[in-house]
């Protein structure tokens, strides 16, 4: 049983970090949507955009638990979670971007408080929706724990979905600083958890494969020995080696800064 919880600890804690870098970008985004307000309304308008976006959570998370185990529903979700890495891998390093943060300051200048509000909300539904579908793939395969069933998941892993989502309100709130702080010395952070994110789709996409309707890969595939190993292998290479290189370009670019 001790094995059990370890195991949810372990989830917890890389869905805490993948929302705490996630957090990070979403943070800038609210701060830039508010930006144009009068300085006393700005932390009002971010402040009721979460708590918006808080209810959202919920009526995604309870909506969620009870489609999970949907084949078709889980398809989806690894296509777009897949679909979601690479375009940022592949935007961030090889496509130009079009617009920047200026864009969407300009496009919220005029916007009244409400609407301002409205747009924030929508804006972290957006994000969370990403950060769900994550935490689903990673606790769907986790072993029941016998608490009984919520919707399509067991209790256990449900509630770590909830405690993963809390935690990505609460980085938003008060540690997305020092998230952003962190992205500022280390930017291939950023590219690294949506390498993870898209490492989550696939781990989505085995569990889809392995489904009774589907039963391209064997059923207890993704909870096989195996596959476990491989898929927590990579993701903590991932981790690690993302780290690193992310340590070396900042150190470069200090190089580059002293030699000009």
């Amino acid at each position: 049983m001790e094995s059990i919880w370890l195991e949810y600890a372990w989830t917890l804690l890389i869905l805490i970090g993948l929302e705490g870098i996630l957090s990070a970008d979403n943070a800038l985004v609210l701060a830039v949507i508010a930006k144009h307000l009068p300085e006393d309304q700005k932390k009002k308008a971010i402040n009721y955009g979460i708590l918006m976006a808080f209810i959202f959570r919920f009526a995604a998370l309870f909506a969620i638990s009870f489609i999970a185990n949907v084949w078709q529903v889980q398809a989806i979700g690894a296509a777009y979670l897949i679909y979601l890495g690479l375009k940022h891998v592949i935007q961030d390093h090889f496509v130009k971007p079009k617009g920047d943060k200026k864009d969407l300051e300009k496009e919220s200048v005029g916007k009244g408080f409400w609407p301002t509000v409205g747009k924030i909300g929508l804006a972290d539904l957006a994000f969370a929706i990403d950060s769900i579908l994550a935490a689903v793939a990673l606790a769907i395969v986790l072993p029941e724990t016998g608490l009984g069933h919520f919707g399509g998941m067991d209790t256990g892993q449900f509630l770590i979905v909830v405690v993963a989502g809390i935690a990505g309100l609460v980085l938003i709130k008060f540690a997305a600083g020092w998230f952003v702080q962190l992205l500022d010395k280390r930017p291939g952070l950023e590219t690294v958890a949506y390498l993870i994110v898209a490492w989550v789709g696939v781990k989505l996409a085995v569990i889809t494969l392995s489904h009774d309707k589907v039963h391209i890969l064997p059923h207890d595939f993704p909870h096989s020995t195996a596959w476990t190993l491989v898929f927590w292998g990579v993701l903590l290479a991932v981790a690690v080696i993302g780290w690193f290189v992310s340590g070396k370009k900042g150190n470069k670019d200090k190089e580059v800064s002293t030699e000009a």
